[in-house]
C-alpha cells in the first residue's frame, strides 16, 4: 500500500494535519487541468467544471448522499461564514450557540464575527467529557440556535456522539452543524443516516486530497431557506444568463459558490476521495484501529485519549508524563513525524502505515519506561 503514496523518508505519523497524495494524482491533475489548456481548441472551462462536478460527485458517494447538497469551498471558516450569513435563524440578532471549548479556535473565530451583534454563545467547558451524550443533553435547551458539532476533536483524540447530539437537536428544534474536517477519510459517516442540517469538511487530512478542497453540505430542508449574500455568477440557477437585472439562486447548494472559482484543488481532490471511495473507509478504519491496539496494548499508561474503540478518532493522544519533552525530541532524533498539542503528541496512522511503523514507536517509547 506504501507504494501507492508520496512519502517521505521518515515514518509518517501526521495525517491528522496533511494526508500524503497518490503517486497518481500527478498523472490525473496533468490530464484533468493542464490537458484541456494544452490540447483544447476552445477555452477549457468544460473541461474544468466536469472536474469539479466530480468532486461533488465523490462526495455525494463518499457521505451517501446527493452531490446537488454540497458545495464547493475554499476553507471551513469560509463556508461557516457564508452559511450564518444566509439562514435567516443564524442571521436574526441574538442568535444563540452551542459549541464545545474543544472546537478548532477558527470555527468560533468564524462566527464570533459573522453572527450579528449580541449574539450569545454557550461553551461546554474543556474539562467537560464530550464523548458523554448526557452532557451534551444538559447544554442543549431549546433557546439554542444553532449546536456546531466537531465529529473529532483534533487536540483530544476524541469523537462526539453525533447521532445523539442531532437527535435531540431536533427534539428541540434546534439546527445542527457537523464539522467533519478530522473525521472525512477515516470514519464512516452516512448523511441518510446521519441528517444534520448543515456538515462542513475539507480534503487535506485523511482524504490526502491536498488544501483547498472544503465543502459545505445543506440539508434539503434548509436549502430554501438559504439566501447567500457572497454570491457571484456561478451562484446563479443560469450563470450564462448574463443579465445584470436578474438573479435567481441555483436550485442546488451551488448557489454558495459565488464568483468565478477556482478549479485545481477541487480536481486534484476528486481523483483522492474516488481512491478511497473504491478501496473503502471501513477498510482504512479497521487498519487505523489495528495499529492503534498494538500501540495502546504495548504502553496503555501514555495513552491519555480514548481507549474504547467507538470514543476514538484517527488519532491517539500521547503523554509520557515528566519526559514528554524527551519523547518528542527522541521522536525527531529517530525521524517519525508527528506533532504536540497541550494534552500531548497526536498520533495518526493512515492505510500507508504498517505494524513496523507501530514497533519503531513502541521501541522509543520503551525506552522511556
Amino acid at each position: 500500500m506504501k507504494e501507492q503514496f508520496i512519502l517521505p523518508d521518515s515514518t509518517y505519523l501526521l495525517s491528522h494535519s496533511v494526508g500524503r497524495p497518490l503517486h497518481s494524482a500527478k498523472q490525473h491533475f496533468s490530464d484533468a487541468f493542464f490537458a484541456p489548456w494544452e490540447q483544447g481548441k476552445t477555452e477549457p472551462w468544460q473541461q474544468w467544471l466536469g472536474g469539479v462536478d466530480a468532486f461533488t460527485q465523490q462526495l455525494a458517494t463518499l457521505f451517501n448522499s446527493e452531490a446537488k447538497l454540497f458545495c464547493p469551498q475554499v476553507n471551513l471558516s469560509s463556508a461557516l461564514t457564508k452559511l450564518v450569513h444566509a439562514h435567516p435563524r443564524l442571521n436574526k440578532a441574538k442568535c444563540k450557540v452551542l459549541m464545545s471549548e474543544q472546537d478548532f479556535p477558527s470555527m468560533g473565530f468564524a462566527l464570533q464575527k459573522s453572527l450579528a451583534e449580541r449574539s450569545e454563545f454557550v461553551f461546554i467547558p474543556a474539562s467537560v467529557d464530550v464523548c458523554d451524550a448526557n452532557v451534551w443533553e444538559r447544554y442543549l435547551t431549546p433557546e439554542i440556535d444553532l449546536v456546531f458539532i466537531s465529529q473529532v476533536y483534533s487536540n483530544s483524540g476524541k469523537q462526539a456522539p453525533s447521532a445523539d447530539i442531532i437527535g435531540l437537536a431536533k427534539r428541540q428544534g434546534v439546527l445542527s452543524l457537523v464539522d467533519v474536517a478530522q473525521a472525512a477519510g477515516i470514519i464512516d459517516i452516512d448523511l441518510s443516516h446521519l441528517q444534520p442540517d448543515f456538515m462542513i469538511g475539507s480534503s487535506v487530512k485523511w482524504l490526502c486530497g491536498g488544501p483547498g478542497a472544503a465543502y459545505l453540505w445543506v440539508n434539503e430542508q434548509q436549502l430554501g431557506l438559504c439566501e447567500p449574500k457572497d454570491v457571484g455568477w456561478f451562484s446563479h440557477q443560469n450563470p450564462f444568463e448574463f443579465d445584470i437585472h436578474h438573479f435567481a439562486y441555483h436550485d442546488s447548494a451551488l448557489r454558495f459558490w459565488g464568483g468565478t472559482p477556482s478549479v485545481e484543488p477541487y480536481i486534484l481532490a476528486a481523483h483522492s476521495i474516488a481512491w478511497f471511495n473504491e478501496f473503502g473507509v471501513d477498510k482504512v478504519r479497521e487498519h487505523n484501529l489495528a495499529l492503534q491496539q498494538a500501540l495502546i496494548d504495548a504502553h496503555p499508561q501514555f495513552v491519555v485519549s480514548p481507549i474504547a474503540a467507538h470514543e476514538r478518532s484517527g488519532t491517539v493522544i500521547v503523554h509520557a508524563g515528566d519526559k514528554q519533552e524527551a519523547l518528542m525530541a527522541q521522536l525527531q532524533a529517530h525521524n517519525i513525524s508527528a506533532d504536540q498539542r497541550h494534552l500531548g503528541a497526536r498520533i495518526s496512522f493512515h492505510i500507508y502505515n504498517d505494524m513496523d511503523d507501530v514497533e519503531r514507536l513502541n521501541s522509543l517509547l520503551q525506552r522511556l519506561v
